[in-house]
């Protein structure tokens, strides 16, 4: 049973970056300036164009390795260091900043602790291990 509250626990911390993603590719594609947009939305937070491809790639990819446990230690860690990089540089300058802030920090955590535990159940790290 504890194998499958990890696994558990493993989708619902990708699911955070896979929504964010699917929710940012909608808006980019449902508008004819949604990437001028979202590049814009980033500017306002004082960064560069670059990163606008930049964020979507690293939360597809190390979103769906996640949730899938393939290379799950360095999706997590990646995933972490996304999460921390977004709590300190962007969240703390909107709005109840502080609680996005801590909020990020706190999946960034979790992240690392699925990095310290990543043998989990259901996974294609484990499945590669078996063969």
């Amino acid at each position: 049973m504890k194998n499958y509250v990890e696994v558990f626990a493993r989708v619902l911390l990708a699911q955070i970056f896979l929504v964010a993603v699917f929710i940012t590719l909608s808006q980019i594609t449902s508008n004819p300036l949604g990437y001028q947009a979202y590049i814009d939305y980033l500017a306002a937070h004082s960064l560069p164009g670059v990163f606008a491809p930049l964020t979507i790639l690293i939360q597809l990819v190390f979103g769906l390795g996640l949730l899938l446990g393939y290379k799950t230690k360095t999706c997590a860690y990646a995933l972490a260091i996304y999460a921390a990089f977004i709590a300190l540089y962007m969240k703390l300058q909107e709005t109840n900043g502080l609680i996005f802030t801590l909020q990020y920090l706190a999946i960034s955590g979790g992240l690392i602790m699925v990095a310290l535990h990543d043998k989990m159940a259901c996974s294609l790290d484990n499945l590669k291990k078996s063969s």
